[in-house]
């Protein structure tokens, strides 16, 4: 192995063992998987190691995946037929709650989400829906905004938020894409950081561990991170509707943001 292969292997077994345990329980197979493995090989060779910004040739991308040029042919075809993940219910959910918390036309004047009536103008449901929820109807996502707990319905009938993201509750599909999504996030960053030159600035990628803290310590540091890292969130949440781009701005826009997420494993894993 080279150099660099040896300790890429080693980290390789380390980011796949979530990835692993989330395939197992929902029943994906190691022949499935390898599927998978292999046309997602063959997808980021084809997109990020082609030469002056065009697509790689399939002579290339076999050289690079080890595949024959037979089956990358055939992997290429597979992928420009496939559906595109969807991924607009959870992402419009998250955007319905966030313009209840910080659409002027739907808070009060300290600030607040004001309650709102399911239907009709003005302070209603639907016509947050119609501004943020897309092409999803406001009956739709109102059922899975009380599903998953962030909407509740008063005792007036009307409805009052609860949360200000969209986080479902049940290992339903979406949910499977959710955490799919939020690993992609975290190896796109750390595979930046690693190939980065040393003239571009690194992106954001810290953590606080600690592997003598006792057990007994976790439903204090739960509570204290449901303050102090939702807080944070939200800060960073403003922060970005702030700089959003306006109606005539030339500019065009680019995802950005910060995720956080928990640690917790046994010493022996530290």
């Amino acid at each position: 192995m080279s150099d660099s292969k040896e300790p890429a292997t080693v980290a390789l077994r380390l980011l796949f063992r979530p990835v692993a345990r989330i395939m197992l329980r929902a029943g994906v197979n190691w022949r499935e998987l390898a599927d998978v493995c292999k046309a997602t090989y063959v997808e980021v060779a084809t997109e990020d190691f082609g030469i002056r910004g065009r697509p790689t040739n399939i002579s290339r991308v076999a050289i690079l995946t080890g595949l024959t040029r037979r089956e990358v042919r055939r992997l290429r075809t597979l992928l420009q037929e496939e559906e595109p993940e969807v991924f607009s219910r959870m992402n419009y959910a998250t955007r319905v709650l966030a313009g209840w918390h910080q659409d002027k036309d739907f808070l009060d004047a300290d600030g607040n989400p004001v309650p709102l009536s399911p239907t009709g103008g003005g302070h209603s449901f639907a016509a947050l829906c119609g501004k943020y929820s897309g092409d999803v109807a406001a009956t739709t996502m109102l059922k899975e905004l009380k599903h998953v707990g962030a909407v509740e319905e008063g005792t007036d009938g009307r409805l009052i938020v609860k949360m200000r993201y969209y986080m479902p509750t049940m290992m339903d599909p979406e949910r499977m894409l959710s955490s799919g999504s939020v690993l992609e996030d975290m190896g796109y960053t750390v595979a930046y950081n690693l190939h980065r030159s040393d003239t571009d600035p690194p992106r954001f990628e810290r953590r606080a561990t600690n592997t003598q803290v006792p057990a007994s310590a976790v439903p204090a540091f739960r509570e204290f991170i449901a303050q102090e890292g939702q807080a944070f969130l939200e800060h960073v949440d403003a922060w970005l509707t702030e700089h959003e781009i306006k109606d005539g701005d030339d500019e065009d826009g680019i995802r950005l943001g910060l995720g956080a997420y928990w640690i917790e494993g046994r010493k022996r894993e530290e």
